[in-house]
């Protein structure tokens, strides 16, 4: 049998008895050391709960870790119900206090700190070793999730950094460690003052902010959690403000949580790490800035932070990713204010398009120029300005690539672009019609109406309408869109097309000869606009051709 002097639990319990003892006769201080003795008992049933377990917990590291820290307490305790049981004291009433309101707080801390170890389930944990590698991940986020909340700053240190090795191993261990609960205890520490301390807790969440099925806990923490990240983007390392971007770019999806970063200084804090950030933090906070401006309601704050000429920079300078994601936001920003389209184009925003668009490393990343091509391009006065810049050769050269986005936005942004006869007539030329014409034929519901969409614009100008006509899959693939049974495309693009092309007698029998007749007498049935009228010059063709001569 161990003795009480190697035993950490009897000592505990017998340095706690004794104490109990003694506090009855203190003659200083005796209110705050009756609320000292109510810490004491409540200390005193979990020992005796741990005592019911030995030796099971015996053996593990935070049990031992936190009966020494105890011990250690309660001797310091003794020493000093001992100088306040005489009268005068004799390190005087002030230090005193000061020690006696310290003490107060260690029991206060080691009482959490057990209700804590207990209930965290890691006790048990070291009682039943592991049978596969999910349960010895979940017994570790729970060891690591506890460690974080007691014991030592060094030993919190260490926890924090084996908890940021346990999450970037897989996906997996970070849905393990969020079941576990880590999430809220991470939260909380971000209270601390160690900046080196709240680096990895700010990395570790972006980590779990990367997990889709996760982001829900981070949600969960709300306001709370977004408070601390927008003080970090305020006073953070580079390192910080580039891991809270990158959770905010996930957390900035919800209108509530754009709106709270909006209202908290947030695009003010985010605009100024695009203007001075490191690389990466530059590339995460326009991509939170690029989900904020997709709701209209907090787009005046942009305004007000002059963003648009922050964002043309980045745009110029920046990593991929960081000029992606600028014009991603200039894309939103401009989307529904003529204003901002011309003072793009005023700050040099056409050149800063045209090289990004020349240089982008993938096809993919285009989607966000195209966008804003679409959008820049409603302005009359501005879509002079592109096709005479030459934006219409590359619109073209997109609409044949491989990347679905991509082509969708481009077959949009024709549409936006061809408002002239002029402009119609450059389209055509530099090859817009044959690949619109096969992507009619796309799998997408959203390309083929694009597609239609541009089209039916194009069609209204003769020299088109002879390119559309070369294509001989070009009439099959526009009445195929007439069909009631193709959901969520509006059947007035692919109406609009074949329209222009029913005075063609040729173009007038492939139309029949695909099933126009069935398919437009449903769509005027639906009420579909145009339809009407393409069914009378379809029946009239008909009818031609009954009194044809022999």
């Amino acid at each position: 049998m161990k003795s009480p002097e190697t035993d950490p639990i009897d000592l505990a319990k017998q340095l706690l008895s004794s104490l109990l003892e003694e506090i009855p006769i203190i003659q200083n201080f005796k209110g705050k050391w009756s609320i000292i003795k109510t810490k004491l008992i409540d200390l005193q049933t979990q020992l005796n709960d741990f005592s019911a377990e030995l030796p099971s917990y015996s053996s593990n590291p935070l049990y031992l870790q936190l009966l020494h820290s105890i011990c250690h307490t309660l001797s310091d305790t003794a020493s000093l119900a001992k100088n306040c049981q005489f009268p005068n004291l004799s390190q005087g009433k002030l230090k005193t206090q000061s020690e006696i309101d310290s003490v107060l707080a260690k029991f206060d801390r080691h009482v959490k700190e057990c209700d804590i170890l207990v209930r965290s389930g890691v006790l048990q944990d070291s009682a039943v070793p592991s049978a596969s590698k999910r349960e010895a991940v979940r017994s570790e986020s729970r060891n690591l999730s506890t460690r974080l909340q007691i014991g030592s700053t060094e030993s919190r240190n260490l926890a924090m950094d084996s908890l940021l090795g346990l999450l970037q191993e897989d996906d997996k261990n970070v849905m393990i460690a969020v079941a576990q609960g880590v999430v809220p205890v991470l939260v909380r520490l971000l209270d601390s003052s160690c900046m080196e301390m709240k680096e990895k807790i700010v990395s570790a969440i972006s980590r779990v902010s990367m997990v889709d099925s996760s982001m829900h806990v981070l949600i969960a923490e709300g306001l709370l959690l977004l408070n601390h990240l927008l003080r970090v983007l305020d006073s953070g390392s580079g390192f910080a403000k580039e891991k809270a971007s990158i959770t905010l770019q996930a957390l900035s999806f919800s209108k509530d949580h754009a709106r709270a970063i909006g209202s908290r200084g947030g695009i003010s804090s985010l605009l100024e790490i695009c203007l001075a950030g490191t690389p990466g933090s530059q590339a995460s906070a326009a991509g939170v800035l690029r989900n904020l401006a997709v709701f209209t309601e907090i787009r005046e704050n942009f305004i007000e932070e002059n963003a648009i000429v922050v964002l043309l920079g980045l745009s110029a300078s920046g990593t991929a990713l960081a000029q992606e994601n600028a014009f991603g936001c200039l894309s939103n920003l401009v989307s529904d204010d003529e204003s901002l389209r011309l003072l793009i184009v005023k700050e040099g925003g056409l050149e800063c398009l045209k090289n990004f668009w020349d240089s982008a490393p993938t096809v993919g990343s285009l989607e966000v120029a195209v966008e804003l091509l679409k959008h820049l391009s409603s302005c009359r006065s501005v879509a002079e300005v592109l096709v005479s810049d030459g934006f219409i050769p590359r619109l073209v050269g997109v609409l044949n690539c491989g990347v679905l986005g991509v082509r969708i936005a481009a077959a949009r942004a024709v549409y936006a672009l061809a408002s002239s006869s002029k402009t119609r007539k450059e389209l055509g030329e530099c090859g817009c019609i044959l690949p619109l014409i096969r992507m009619l034929d796309g799998k997408a519901v959203e390309e083929k109406e694009a597609a239609a969409k541009a089209l039916s614009v194009l069609v209204v100008y003769a020299c088109n309408r002879r390119i559309f006509r070369k294509d001989e899959r070009g009439i099959m693939s526009a009445v195929h869109l007439l069909d009631p049974s193709i959901q969520n495309l509006n059947k007035k693009y692919p109406v609009a097309v074949l329209a222009s092309l029913v005075h063609s007698k040729k173009c007038r029998k492939q139309m029949v000869a695909a099933g126009a007749c069935v398919y437009t007498q449903k769509l005027v049935e639906m009420d579909v606009q145009g339809s009407k009228k393409l069914l009378e010059s379809l029946s009239r063709g008909k009818m031609w051709g009954v009194f044809a001569r022999p």
